[in-house]
Order: structure tokens, then C-alpha cells, then sequence
């Protein structure tokens, strides 16, 4: 073997082969970038990088339980395998038995590309996206805008091999775009974002021409006190919103009483309505659009996620169904402690099951409230609740007798998600979305707009 191994799946099977412990696991992730960024209506930067981390996980049988170590480290040459492979065994028998020890996954089939070169990203993925920005500056310009924002494409082939016999790959792409459209004094801005796999479906002429319309609203401001609002919330708020809530939907704490699903006495809340809104909370790896990875990827466990489950296949789950909560995320331990089903988290999440009514036909009948662009800095307040407080951002509008009228200030918001859904008495058409505040762990979503009838600022924030 060369000093440098090229082949993600032969250092999967060396370091396989270098492990003295009773099981292993290794992962091997293939990273690869393209970025463009600009302002004032010109690109500034742009750029392409690649990378590779090799994760291992060594598990070692003992009279008291088995216990496990990983490590993890980038840039890995044939000359690191080995002490690589040594480091994590060393861990694992200076650690404790693993309270999540469980046996090692068999008995899934392997990937047919397992063998194959990793998929890379380059500039060429925005060979049609870049033209088109170049003529959105161009309109922007000429309207008395200037734009400002990143597009960023990653794609990622992991490689999960391990000594139980599993050779599993999977390879995610994942772009983001963010834009923001100032006036030349910088007193107004707007914001929009997207997530997309290839950006062949991302317009930044249509972006433009919705920020624009965004920036003459703002001509006129109104300042409002803090207080309960009917407040309509665009699709990336209500992601940002329950994408929290996903990650606080763990079984294991619900069920020892530590969050907003666990219900008064003991147990979990699974079974109960959270909305009396027909809608349905799910997370599908093979959802077309937000496709995801269809088994266990886990470099370290926390919560309920194991090392231990790597390679456990995932499929489409219900959190919420027809606005029942149906199903808590567990590992394959923690569903034995509590006696739930088995679901560990999916990297997408969807909402769906509301009228089929855009935004703007949701402001049109509208009297009076607000509406809303992005949610930011968000931060737990109250586990028991999942109370969460958080920033509005980038415009606040007044909508009256079905018409937006103005631009008002920023608040500061006291919230939790799952009362938001108790609350709320409009969803409109389920879209693909970019979650804001999440953007940089989380983009493949899909939510409706909602409306809630007295969402609560708690204080006016000056921030624009």
C-alpha cells in the first residue's frame, strides 16, 4: 500500500484488518467543497477544498460489559492506520463498560458502490447558478439594491465498515444559499435562503424579485410595542422552531421526566394530540429532495445515539401523526430501557398534512398581524417546556385588511414549539426550506407556513 492510501474503502478495510479488539467499526468520510461569496452586488470569493476524516471505533469484551473507544482524526495516511487503530483500542480499555453496549449490527446487506471512488463537488456545480447571479446583481444594481450573501456545495461520502461484516456508503450532497438585499444606506435589509443537492433549482432572479418587494415594504416603519400577535410564520421559522424540538425529542429523557414530552406521573406523552391541526410530523431517508443517509451513522454516542448501532438501517418514521404524538427518537438501548420502539434520528425532517395555500394567500386573508422573515439566536429557556427565546431578523411586517403596510421593529420572542402547534390554527402548503439559525447542522426540511394567533414578543429588540 502507498504512503498515502487514495481508496476510501481500502482504508477501511486496513484499518479493519489492523484491529486486535473484540469489534470495530470505521468510518471513513471523503469531504469535498465549492463556495462562492459576494458583495455590493460583486462576487469577493470563491473556492473549492477536500478533506478526509477516519473515525474508529474499537469495542473490548470484559467481566462487567463491553466497553468502547473512538477516535477520530482528518488527513490520514497509510502511515497513521496503525496507530489510529491502536489509539482507539488503548481508549476503550482504559474506559468504563458502555452504558449503551450493545452487539454490533449484522446482516445488512452491502452498498454495490462500496468499492467505488468517493462523489466530489467542484466549481462546475454552479456553472448555471453563476451566470444567472451575475444578471441578478446586474437588475439589483439598477433597482437601487445591493446584494450580499454565500452559496456553498458540499458533498460527503462516508464509508462504514466493520468487523461484523458490514460495508455500507452513502454519499450526501448539500448546498446552501443565503442572500441579503440592503438599501445603499444599510437601513433596510432582507433576507432569503434555500437548501437544494445540485443548485439546477435555485433562481436568483426570483430571489431578487422577492427581496426587492421585501425592501419597499420596509420604506415605511411603524414602531409597536411588545405584546401577543396573530403572527404568520414562513416555512423557515417553523423549521428552525421544530428542528429543536426534534433534537429534544429524545425517549430516554421523556421518559425519566427531564423534558416536554414526558408526561406527568411517568412515561411519555406518545399517544397524546399536540395540534388539532391534521398534521404529520415525519423523517424519510428517502424523501425525494432531502434524501438522507438510510442507516446509522454515528461517530460518538450521546443521548440516543450509539456507536454501537452504526449500519442499522433507518426508514420513513412519524414523529406526529394527524397531530398525535406517535413515536420518540431512541437508540437501540434506550428503546429497551423505556420500552419504546426503536427510532433512532433521520437527517431530514418534513411537515405536512395542511391546506393547500401559499404565504401570500395567507396574509390576503389576513386583519390584522404580523409577518414574519426568519427566526435567529435561538436559545433554550426551559427544558421542561421547551420554552425557547430567539431574535426576529431581517424585516418584520405589519399586514392589515389583507395587505403588508409596513416594516416594523424587531422583537425578541418567548416560544416553545410544542405550543406553537397547540396553538396554531392555519398551516399552508409544506415546502422545501433552509432553517436559518440551523443552516449549519441541519438544511434538508420541508414545513408549511403557520399561523398562530398570539405569538409572543416579549420585548422589542433595535437589531435589523
Amino acid at each position: 500500500m502507498s504512503a498515502r492510501v487514495s481508496k476510501p474503502h481500502e482504508i477501511v478495510e486496513r484499518a479493519l484488518g489492523l484491529s486486535r479488539a473484540d469489534g470495530c467499526v470505521v468510518i471513513a468520510d471523503e469531504h469535498s467543497t465549492a463556495n462562492l461569496r459576494w458583495a455590493g452586488n460583486a462576487l469577493t470569493t470563491n473556492g473549492v477544498t477536500r478533506g478526509r476524516t477516519l473515525t474508529v471505533v474499537a469495542t473490548v469484551d470484559g467481566k462487567e460489559g463491553t466497553a468502547s473507544g473512538v477516535v477520530s482524526r482528518s488527513a490520514v495516511t497509510a502511515d497513521d492506520l496503525e496507530p489510529l487503530v491502536r489509539a482507539a483500542e488503548a481508549a476503550a480499555r482504559g474506559a468504563a463498560p458502555a452504558e449503551d453496549a450493545q452487539p454490533l449490527v449484522t446482516g445488512v446487506a452491502p452498498s454495490p458502490e462500496f468499492t467505488e471512488a468517493p462523489a466530489e463537488t467542484s466549481s462546475a456545480v454552479f456553472g448555471d447558478f453563476a451566470p444567472a447571479l451575475g444578471e441578478a446583481f446586474a437588475r439589483a444594481r439598477a433597482g437601487g439594491r445591493e446584494l450580499y450573501g454565500f452559496a456553498n456545495h458540499e458533498m460527503v461520502s462516508s464509508y462504514l465498515g466493520t468487523s461484523t461484516g458490514l460495508r455500507l456508503r452513502h454519499d450526501q450532497p448539500n448546498g446552501t444559499l443565503e442572500l441579503n438585499a440592503k438599501s445603499p444606506d444599510r437601513a433596510r435589509s432582507a433576507w432569503a435562503g434555500r437548501s437544494t443537492r445540485d443548485f439546477k433549482d435555485v433562481d436568483p432572479a426570483a430571489l431578487d424579485a422577492e427581496l426587492a418587494v421585501r425592501l419597499g415594504w420596509a420604506e415605511r416603519r411603524i414602531e409597536l410595542p411588545a405584546g401577543r400577535y396573530e403572527t404568520l410564520l414562513p416555512p423557515t421559522a417553523v423549521a428552525d422552531l421544530l428542528i429543536y424540538q426534534m433534537w429534544s425529542a429524545s425517549g430516554r429523557d421523556a421518559a425519566e421526566g427531564r423534558t416536554v414530552f414526558s408526561k406527568p406521573g411517568g412515561g411519555t406523552r406518545v399517544g397524546e394530540r399536540l395540534t388539532g391541526l391534521p398534521l404529520t410530523l415525519r423523517s424519510d431517508p428517502h424523501e425525494p429532495g432531502l434524501q438522507s443517509a438510510p442507516f446509522v451513522i454515528a461517530h460518538s454516542s450521546g443521548g440516543d445515539q450509539s456507536v454501537f448501532d452504526n449500519g442499522l438501517p433507518l426508514t420513513a418514521t412519524e414523529w406526529m401523526r394527524r397531530g398525535e404524538l406517535t413515536h420518540l427518537t431512541t437508540s437501540r438501548h434506550s428503546a429497551g430501557l423505556t420500552g419504546l420502539p426503536v427510532a433512532p434520528g433521520i437527517e431530514n425532517l418534513i411537515l405536512d398534512g395542511g391546506e393547500d395555500r401559499s404565504l401570500d394567500e395567507m396574509v390576503a386573508d389576513t386583519g390584522r398581524g404580523l409577518l414574519l422573515t426568519c427566526l435567529w439566536y435561538i436559545r433554550e429557556v426551559d427544558p421542561a417546556t421547551l420554552l425557547l427565546t430567539g431574535l426576529t431578523r431581517d424585516g418584520v411586517y405589519l399586514v392589515e385588511n389583507g395587505e403588508v403596510t409596513g416594516e416594523v421593529n424587531n422583537f425578541r420572542f418567548n416560544e416553545s414549539p410544542v405550543g406553537l402547534l397547540g396553538r396554531a390554527t392555519e398551516a399552508g402548503r409544506t415546502e422545501q426550506t433552509l432553517p436559518r439559525e440551523w443552516s449549519d447542522w441541519f438544511t434538508r426540511a420541508a414545513m408549511p407556513p403557520l399561523r398562530v394567533p398570539d405569538f409572543n414578543m416579549s420585548s422589542v429588540s433595535r437589531g435589523v
